[in-house]
């Protein structure tokens, strides 16, 4: 019996060894189209090298047809195929090539625009489970091609071997190009990888080179992949540069803000449903930027954490972000307030929780901000920033800001609160203002609709109001404000002198965009400013007129209102030239009666009166505490 059974393995031992393999072309290509519908052609040797679990197949002049509706005929063709066949898993009846070689292949891959996919071999190419589990793939020179109608990609590349350094030993590896369209941009790439493809290896990382151009986008990555099909590991230097982060949009589906050009380079990882940037760094216009970022992929949405800082931020660099016309666009409108809409309809792409620090801020000299610090949260289309704080002018500017994009148009809600600026500090380009001294506070309490800054503000419902109380004033700011000749002449001789403020008191009652002037009242030991008018945030325009009425004689003067006109962009300061024509006029005619008589009509005797500070300066302060009545801030 024991010479029958060893008998018998021995023949079939030389039944396999001298088996003429090729007789199998036939039956296998039959079961193919069987099975999918697609023509399987072996027009070159077959043959079969044994082993377990691992069986070795080789075939030349192999190619395997698309389905019909692609657009290129062949999906695979290749002078030679080696596969790796795994017959534990064949018995369980399933394809698991553990390794696959193509010589000088040419792959095209297709996903139809109703979903449709070459590669999912059942007939129809939608059964997800009807595919080859391929493992590790080595490409021997050769071209992949993929197309996919809906995302609007089609790229085509070229194969060739390539010598990679590793360690100190030199290693044959894989150098392609590619080029085409990703989402409707265009590709161009180059670089390098490990000679065989880590299709879905777990455990060994994949070393690769990439630098890539998508769009404006330039890409540039160094590292290891480990299983490019699952991206189960991603440790990769990265470098990325682009005209604006919005642009990003239809690459990585997440929503960033419109930015001036950047670089960011950094260590880019990922496990699991993480993705972090490390240690970056970068510029964005004139602004230097590092810190850390990570997104989290498990939510329902992307979670997007930062925590950036910044040496020196340029604030022309935040234009952009808030929907400012770039400089020298050439599609500027001739407003000042930001008009570029936002796009909400990113919002809900992501999640977000981003802090922002600045010690530095680059800014006009007219402009005393410092220290920015802010941390702005994202959340269901809902965009906080809470807090919004600067250092301003020796004091401080604290604002909470809400923008609900859940809604169209937008609603908004800013409260803005001012603390202890410097009135001497507030316009450093002013000679003037350095005389002044005094500390200005208050609040600004607005809520709007509008898909941008300005008709956010077009729209505007509220209260604003400013206080100073106490300090001091430059006389001669006071003086040219009434046109007192005579004491401008008198204090540009002998020097400008300090004034005693007694109270300065800014109230504007904001109703759809326009802010009336219901307190406007700048009140020292020598004269009385009063405010009349209006300032048109829908238009940007303004409307406002300065009557002065002097404590004390003044012999020489105009005695004329001052309009402040025009537009934001563009505003005008002007006198009542009527009445200090009358005025001329009436002392020249008196004048040729007696001269002495000529200085009556440019003679302001006042008297100006003292103004209710304390009451003033309460209600002022009680405006924002009470604007919740009448504005409706979105929940």
């Amino acid at each position: 019996m024991a010479g029958i059974v060893l008998a018998l393995g021995v023949l079939a031992l030389l039944v396999l060894v001298f088996f003429d393999w090729n007789w199998l072309r036939g039956p296998i290509e039959r079961m193919t189209l069987e099975k999918t519908g697609r023509v399987l052609a072996i027009r070159g040797p077959l043959t079969v090298h044994l082993g377990w679990p691992w069986p070795r197949i080789q075939a030349d002049a192999v190619a395997f047809a698309n389905p019909d509706w692609a657009r290129e005929k062949q999906m695979v063709t290749a002078d030679a195929v080696e596969i790796t066949v795994d017959l534990p898993q064949l018995l369980r009846r399933k394809l698991v090539f553990t390794d696959v070689w193509l010589k000088r292949p040419v792959v095209f891959l297709e996903q139809a625009a109703d979903g449709r996919k070459s590669w999912l071999l059942d007939r129809r190419q939608q059964d997800e489970e009807a595919r080859i589990q391929i493992d590790r793939l080595a490409l021997d020179q050769g071209s992949l091609g993929y197309d996919d109608a809906a995302q609007k990609t089609h790229i085509r590349s070229e194969l060739s071997s390539a010598a990679r350094q590793t360690g100190g030993a030199t290693d044959l590896g894989v150098a392609f190009r590619a080029s085409g369209h990703y989402k409707g941009q265009l590709l161009r790439a180059q670089g390098s990888g490990g000679p065989v493809l880590a299709i879905r290896d777990e455990v060994t990382p994949y070393p690769v080179k990439v630098d890539a151009t998508i769009g404006a986008t330039s890409v540039r990555v160094d590292g290891t992949v480990t299983s490019l099909l699952a991206l189960s590991g991603v440790d990769l230097r990265l470098a990325v540069r682009g005209g604006s982060m919005d642009q990003l949009y239809p690459l990585l589906g997440i929503a960033l803000p419109s930015t001036r050009p950047y670089v960011v380079m950094g260590h880019l990882l990922h496990s699991g449903a993480s993705w972090r940037l490390e240690r970056f760094s970068g510029r964005v216009g004139a602004s230097d930027l590092a810190g850390r970022l990570e997104v989290d992929t498990a939510g329902q949405r992307p979670t997007l954490e930062a925590d950036v800082r910044a040496k020196v931020l340029d604030l022309a660099d935040l234009g952009p972000v808030i929907g400012a016309r770039p400089v020298g666009s050439g599609s500027a409108t001739g407003h000042v307030l930001p008009d570029l809409p936002f796009q909400t309809e990113r919002w809900r792409s992501v999640d977000a929780d981003v802090r922002l620090r600045a010690k530095t801020l680059k800014r006009a000299k007219a402009l005393p901000l410092d220290d920015l610090e802010t941390h702005l949260r994202l959340r269901d289309a809902v965009l906080t920033l809470e807090p919004l704080n600067f250092s301003m002018a020796g004091g401080q500017l604290h604002a909470l800001i809400t923008l609900d994009g859940r809604q169209n148009p937008i609603q908004a809600h800013a409260k803005v609160r001012v603390k202890k600026i410097r009135m001497d500090k507030l316009l450093p380009t002013v000679d003037l203002n350095k005389n002044n001294i005094g500390e200005i506070n208050g609040e600004l309490d607005l809520a709007g609709q509008g898909n941008s800054i300005g008709r956010m503000l077009a729209s505007a419902n509220g209260k604003v109001g400013l206080v100073v109380a106490g300090g001091e004033v430059s006389q001669l700011m006071l003086e040219k404000l009434g046109l007192h000749l005579w004491e401008i002449l008198q204090l540009s001789l002998t020097g400008d002198k300090q004034v005693r403020l007694r109270c300065a008191v800014l109230g504007f009652d904001v109703r759809q965009g326009r802010m009336q002037a219901d307190a406007l009242v700048f009140d020292t030991e020598v004269t009385t400013v009063i405010g009349t008018g209006s300032i048109d945030l829908g238009q940007e325009t303004l409307n406002l007129t300065l009557n002065q009425k002097t404590k004390v004689t003044s012999p020489l003067a105009l005695r004329s209102p001052i309009y402040i006109r025009g537009s934001f962009s563009k505003p005008q300061a002007s006198v009542d030239t009527a009445r200090v024509a009358s005025r001329a006029l009436g002392a020249l005619a008196l004048g040729l009666v007696n001269p002495l008589l000529a200085l009556m009509p440019l003679v302001d005797a006042g008297p100006g009166q003292d103004s209710d500070c304390a009451s003033l300066v309460q209600t002022v302060r009680a405006w924002p505490r009470t604007a919740h009545q009448s504005v409706a801030a979105p929940k």
